[in-house]
């Protein structure tokens, strides 16, 4: 492990006002967003929509980094040119997703609570990921709130397995964006996600820190402390800023490598707004920045179903919602 390689890629991928922007959707939620807008689902027509996101010109003015899927990773432009050598020319970093999927961990009250698989392999393929350039990774878990949920078994056992991935990327020098994910299902209040969020961190700190995790050189991919999507009074994005950095200055290390902000469900104007009054609050300990997915690519992605002839039309709607979130990033957006 190069502890300093791990900080100095850690430092570029979180310094405001830029992100990150995750195009690493799994093949199911690419294949509903692409039949709801009917766009064949094909590997070429994947293919053609992430060369407008990664050939977008000057996204690399608001974005440090981008996700891809281990698809993406290895497609290349209809010019025979390596997404991921654009991506190096623009001065953007890679990063793979390194999760496989879910299979079922349990099922609490009738709802399915889902642990992350792919730890099997993972050493292999993170030296692959490698080879294409890719200096960060990302490994998801998704923790469901209801009225006996997340179970404390379910949290150290996802735990457990973002602990022994993000030991595995340290070991080959790629900072691991660890992502305990707090879904926005439901109508629970924002008081029942603080305290799931707390509970959870908790239990990811110390379960990184018992398998010798390098804290300074991860990054926390966290979510906003919100109000279920379906609750009948939703918390105002002030109290949602107010009560996500009272959790992640209570519950988080100082000396982590770096925060970062997922969508999560919230609808792109919400996301934005909310990661912008978080920046009101003054003598924030760390860069609280963005690694959003469809919040920067909705707009785009619409509009390249419509016309996909129009890819300079798409692209500009990509650069103007990447460029909202990083004045959001430094509480500049208006």
């Amino acid at each position: 492990m190069n502890k300093s390689k791990l900080m100095e890629t850690t430092v570029r991928l979180v310094t405001s006002p830029k992100g990150i922007l995750a195009i690493d959707e799994s093949l199911g939620t690419c294949r509903g967003r692409f039949e709801k807008l009917g766009v064949p689902f094909t590997e070429e027509k994947r293919r053609e929509y992430r060369e407008m996101l990664v050939t977008a010109p000057e996204v690399e003015k608001y974005l440090n980094g981008y996700i891809l899927v281990e698809e993406t990773a290895f497609q290349k432009t209809k010019d025979n040119i390596p997404f991921t050598d654009i991506l190096a020319l623009k001065g953007i970093f890679v990063g793979v997703t390194a999760y496989k999927g879910y299979s079922l961990f349990n099922t609490v009250d009738g709802v399915k609570q889902e642990i992350t698989e792919g730890l099997d392999d993972l050493p292999s393929r993170i030296k692959d990921y490698k080879k294409t350039g890719a200096v960060f990774s990302k490994w998801r878990e998704m923790i469901r709130i209801g009225e006996n949920l997340p179970t404390e078994e379910f949290l150290k056992a996802s735990a457990e397995r973002l602990a022994q991935y993000a030991s595995i990327c340290q070991a080959e020098d790629i900072v691991p964006i660890v992502e305990p994910e707090i879904m926005i299902d439901g109508n629970h209040s924002i008081e029942k996600c603080y305290e799931v969020t707390v509970s959870n961190l908790d239990i990811v700190f110390s379960e990184l820190k018992k398998q010798n995790v390098f804290i300074p050189g991860i990054i926390l991919k966290t979510s906003m402390v919100l109000s279920g999507k379906d609750a009948l009074d939703r918390a105002p994005a002030e109290k949602v800023a107010e009560m996500t950095v009272k959790c992640l200055r209570d519950h988080v290390p100082t000396d982590i490598g770096g925060i970062v902000f997922l969508s999560g469900g919230q609808e792109d104007l919400e996301a934005t707004e909310n990661l912008n009054a978080m920046h009101k609050i003054p003598n924030l300990p760390w860069n609280l920045t963005f690694s959003f997915g469809r919040a920067i690519q909705n707009s785009a992605l619409k509009s390249w179903a419509k016309n996909p002839e129009d890819v300079a039309g798409a692209q500009a709607l990509l650069v103007a919602a990447a460029k909202s979130n990083s004045l959001a990033s430094v509480g500049n957006y208006k």
